[in-house]
């Protein structure tokens, strides 16, 4: 059995070794991948906004991928040009809303949210029971 001093050596003995492997070796060149085709936008579809102006994707007319910081875990992301027509046009989202949480994270939120819900309706139930 080992202290946790000697843990904590050997855990930084190895964080060296592998920085030093990884420092040498060379990185792996990974290939460009091809552009993807512009996304069109249909401005039919859009939501009704009261602005003076469009939004920059309705003038530019299809939509980019837009990186993004997770608001949650902080975790960097791309909003894709798919999920974008999706959320403005299908959804009927904001057109001037922007991602704020990654997947994984808004998922938790959502559970987070459903379980709040569910709580709160069973305490409302437990409430309007008649007294017998």
């Amino acid at each position: 059995m080992t202290s946790g001093r000697q843990r904590r050596a050997e855990i930084t003995a190895k964080r060296k070794q592998r920085k030093a492997r990884d420092h040498d070796s060379p990185k792996r060149q990974s290939r460009p991948r091809p552009p993807r085709p512009p996304i069109p936008v249909n401005e039919d579809l859009l939501a009704p906004y009261n602005s003076y102006g469009a939004p920059d994707f309705v003038r530019r007319g299809y939509y980019l991928d837009r990186p993004f910081r997770c608001a949650a875990c902080g975790s960097e992301q791309t909003w894709t040009g798919t999920q974008q027509k999706w959320w403005y046009e299908v959804a009927k989202g904001y057109p001037y809303s922007t991602a704020k949480l990654c997947r994984p994270c808004r998922r938790r939120e959502q559970e987070r949210r459903a379980e709040s819900r569910h709580v709160h309706l069973e305490g409302a139930a437990r409430r309007k029971k008649p007294k017998a």
